[in-house]
């Protein structure tokens, strides 16, 4: 069954943003990953969340999603990611 990260990011260094931006790619494309949107316009239709930068990345499983968070290969991305904005991420098993 599919599964979607949905990621909530605040950046708060652009600069090492940029280099995290550059990395992640690879790792989450190892993992069988693939971006649904990133950072792209976000319109807020109903109630009063504001996110900041949405990411939406589908992977074949939810296994596979939290293999991926957790890899030695996506690690240092991670690194740079947690030093340069304050996240907030979930994972959704998606319909069969």
């Amino acid at each position: 069954m599919p599964a979607y990260v949905i990621a909530d990011i605040e950046i708060t260094d652009a600069e090492l943003y940029k280099e995290y931006v550059k990395l992640a790619p690879a790792a989450v494309a190892l993992y069988g990953g693939r971006y649904l949107a990133r950072g792209g316009h976000t319109e807020v239709l109903e109630g009063d969340w504001q996110p900041r930068r949405l990411v939406i990345l589908e992977f074949e499983s939810v296994e596979k999603a939290k293999a991926w968070l957790n890899s030695p290969e996506y690690a240092p991305a991670r690194a740079l990611r947690q030093r340069s904005a304050r996240s907030n991420l979930v994972v959704i098993e998606g319909v069969g």
